[in-house]
């Protein structure tokens, strides 16, 4: 009787959100894939002409789709580097001794809590008439300059501000796998004379070998599908030199109007990114089973 009980509360809480999971997430993606094979621009009065596998084929030929790719991937590499590397000092940090590791702590995470295109907007203004202002003020024209005008320091601009937004992020992550160290290992390896960065690199980083498995998941991710960013910043500009694959995506369907097309771009786009961050799991998965 408790069981069964227990089951329609189970139920009860569960089914509304299996509901809104099937309908917002479930059913557009399998209308995805069927309109994938149309021609059609997405007005519902529109005929839509079935054209099979040519919208995947003509994705072969189609350069700005490849560079918005080659970018991406590039971007990726960077930011999620980036990320970790800062998220992890500031585990390391707020994990002190330091007396104000509480107010650290806050201090990190914070942009964390403010919306992707918000962060957009005011980072815009900084790189554009911030720099600019500095510039002239320091007369360091070389560096302090409109960053968003140019393909290269406008990319380097979009993974200032999403590091800065995600790394306090996965700082979380990896104090709390900071905190399940047992501090008598640590403690013994610093009895027997190996010092902060032996015992960083030969006992705390290995046991923190699942943290980095969920940050580099979720950094490796939010990298390949980052759209926010993007669009606040610089909306695929300089001349689509910072078309990220969202990006990319979002302008073949809302802006182009090629609605068949767009969608055989997210197909491909979401198996890109399954694929890679799948294999991602494995293989850090595979090498905390090594370690």
């Amino acid at each position: 009787m408790k069981s069964a009980r227990n089951k329609a509360w189970f139920a009860l809480f569960t089914t509304p959100l299996y509901f809104v999971f099937i309908t917002v997430v479930i059913v557009p993606f399998f209308m995805g894939i069927y309109y994938s094979f149309f021609t059609w621009d997405g007005m519902p009065l529109n005929p839509k002409t079935f054209v099979g596998i040519d919208n995947f084929i003509r994705l072969l030929g189609d350069a700005r789709f490849g560079s918005s790719i080659l970018l991406t991937v590039k971007y990726t590499v960077i930011a999620v580097l980036s990320i970790n590397l800062l998220g992890l000092f500031f585990a390391l940090v707020v994990t002190s001794s330091l007396k104000t590791r509480n107010l650290a702590r806050t201090i990190f995470f914070m942009p964390n809590l403010i919306g992707g295109l918000i962060l957009g907007y005011v980072w815009k203004f900084i790189f554009t008439d911030g720099f600019k202002t500095v510039g002239e003020v320091t007369g360091l024209h070389g560096l302090f300059f409109n960053w968003l005008l140019n393909g290269d320091t406008a990319l380097i601009a979009i993974v200032i501000v999403s590091t800065w937004q995600m790394a306090g992020y996965v700082m979380i992550v990896y104090v709390a796998g900071l905190q399940a160290i047992s501090t008598e290992v640590v403690e013994a390896a610093e009895i027997d004379g190996a010092g902060y960065f032996r015992r960083l690199k030969d006992i705390i980083f290995p046991l923190l070998a699942p943290s980095f498995t969920i940050c580099l998941f979720l950094s490796l991710s939010n990298s390949f599908k980052i759209f926010d960013v993007n669009l606040s910043l610089t909306k695929g500009g300089p001349a689509n030199l910072t078309e990220m694959f969202a990006m990319n995506v979002y302008n073949e369907i809302f802006s182009y109007k090629n609605y068949g097309y767009g969608q055989a771009k997210a197909i491909v786009f979401f198996v890109v990114v399954a694929v890679i961050s799948l294999t991602q799991v494995y293989l850090s998965k595979r090498r905390e089973v090594e370690m």
